[in-house]
């Protein structure tokens, strides 16, 4: 949150708005399609699709407790969408090139179509290299915090679904107090404070040193209480729904971006 003017978000986003709704909404559909057609664990599905159409591994660790995933579900998800991350920063600057994108509609599209922040800055940084002066990375970076912003709906809407399943079920009350992703007050709090408060670079600097380092140590912990035996016996379905969804929202990107006039 505290890496998120708005101001910056609502000048640069407000474009890239039309793009981000449709990967979003494609990568949410598609995930449910495929969870229906090959009945797949829930959780996992969610998960998959949350991440591949929002930021990652970080969609994916905010939203795992909202539906009460387990460490299991948590780590096959992100492995299937960091598999993804991987492959996008490699193949996508030349596939760029290869289409003829401008330095903004690459811009626009790094930031749509990858899914994970890191692999977001990494194909655009290639992207810069390969074309000297282009700046895309703070357009991509840009369109990508405005992406992010986009958990905050996600998982309310998650906490109120599960509440409600709750009370249809006639189970034991699920607590809506317990279970409201409190963590999107903060992000928003952070990212007010940042917009009106002219925060010293190098507490921004820590602040997302520290952000990166309780991430990796998160990671970590569920890494190591994951089973990698089983887990790949069972990988089969959640590679194929994540590699179906990266291609949804990559192809809606560049389409959205053609019809806009863009590219």
């Amino acid at each position: 949150g505290f890496g998120m003017n708005l101001a910056s978000v609502l000048q640069v986003g407000g474009q890239s708005l039309p793009i981000i709704l449709s990967t979003i909404a494609t990568s949410l559909i598609v995930a449910y399609v495929l969870y229906r057609a090959m009945k797949m664990d829930a959780h996992i599905s969610t998960l998959i699709g949350v991440g591949s159409s929002i930021c990652g591994g970080s969609a994916i660790a905010a939203t795992a407790p909202v539906i009460a995933a387990d460490d299991e579900e948590i780590a096959q998800a992100i492995s299937v969408i960091f598999l993804f991350n991987v492959l996008a920063a490699l193949i996508f600057p030349t596939l760029g090139s290869a289409l003829g994108l401008s330095n903004e509609g690459f811009g626009l599209f790094a930031g749509t179509a990858v899914n994970d922040t890191s692999s977001v800055t990494a194909a655009a940084a290639a992207w810069d290299g390969m074309h000297p002066g282009a700046n895309t990375l703070d357009t991509a970076a840009i369109v990508k915090m405005t992406r992010t912003l986009a958990i905050i709906p996600i998982t309310l809407v998650l906490a109120l679904r599960r509440a409600g399943k709750s009370d249809r079920s006639g189970g034991a009350q699920v607590n809506l107090k317990k279970i409201f992703p409190w963590f999107v007050l903060f992000f928003l709090l952070a990212s007010v404070v940042t917009t009106v408060v002219p925060i010293p670079a190098a507490v921004v600097a820590f602040l997302k040193d520290a952000s990166k380092f309780f991430i990796v140590m998160a990671m970590a912990a569920i890494g190591l209480n994951t089973d990698l035996i089983k887990l790949v016996k069972t990988g089969g379905k959640p590679i194929f729904m994540g590699f179906c969804c990266w291609v949804a929202i990559a192809g809606v990107s560049l389409g959205v971006q053609h019809l806009l006039g863009i590219w």
